[in-house]
């Protein structure tokens, strides 16, 4: 039976936070980001934790977080890429056996064992599926003179988050395809999620799972005082 293995990113540098430290090393009562997500799938039911950051920051995670803390299912240390679906196909390639895989982001500290459950209960039966949420606000589609061209159906519109899950070997492929023509692909598609790559590079139709209004992720300094609210 092939493995749960969770792929957390945390290669970014976040400079829309405006400090010197990358955002997932940044504190929330006083264990860095990174610590909370990482937390989460060590307490759930995935078998392994692929861990994806800068090339210089290898040791710093393996001694400061992952020994640090004892994340026992962390069995690899591997550097991302340029880009965030360079990092992500670097985690797949430090895959080994898995026949399910759930992308995080590592600044979403408050992903939780429900929402990891139900991604791995989802993509058994669809074989990929995305966090999200229904959006509260009306969305509007703005034209390029900045007027509004259209006011889509707000009950049809999700506020798309991570995990991202899918069967493995159908999302590999897909990363497979995308960057074996990466600058064709990147010039017609301008490719932001796991799920684009998915349902572009795979041809298969991604399933909305329910996350939380607090999974928020961390972006800019005024989020660091909402993770800290949440937490309390």
């Amino acid at each position: 039976m092939g493995k749960k293995v969770a792929i957390v990113l945390a290669a970014g540098r976040g400079k829309r936070m405006q400090s010197d430290v990358a955002k997932q090393y940044l504190l929330i009562k006083g264990k860095p980001v990174l610590y909370y997500s990482l937390k989460a799938f060590e307490d759930s039911v995935v078998d392994e934790i692929i861990l994806v950051t800068a090339e210089g920051e290898i040791t710093y995670c393996k001694e400061e977080i992952v020994e640090k803390y004892h994340f026992n299912k962390v069995s690899r240390i591997v550097a991302g890429g340029k880009e965030r679906y360079h990092s992500v196909h670097n985690g797949l390639k430090a895959c080994a056996d898995a026949e399910i895989v759930l992308i995080h982001d590592g600044a979403r500290p408050f992903v939780n064992d429900e929402m990891i459950a139900r991604n791995i209960a989802m993509v058994k039966e669809y074989g990929a599926c995305v966090t999200g949420m229904p959006v509260k606000d009306t969305i509007k589609i703005a034209d390029d003179a900045g007027y509004v061209q259209e006011t889509p159906r707000r009950d049809l519109i999700w506020a798309v988050q991570t995990p991202q899950t899918f069967q493995y070997q159908c999302i590999k492929d897909a990363y497979d395809t995308f960057l074996n023509n990466e600058e064709e692909n990147c010039r017609q598609y301008s490719v932001t999620d796991d799920a684009m790559v998915a349902e572009i590079f795979g041809g298969f139709k991604v399933k909305l799972v329910e996350g939380s209004y607090n999974n928020v992720k961390i972006t800019t300094p005024e989020d660091m005082a909402l993770a800290e609210t949440i937490l309390e």
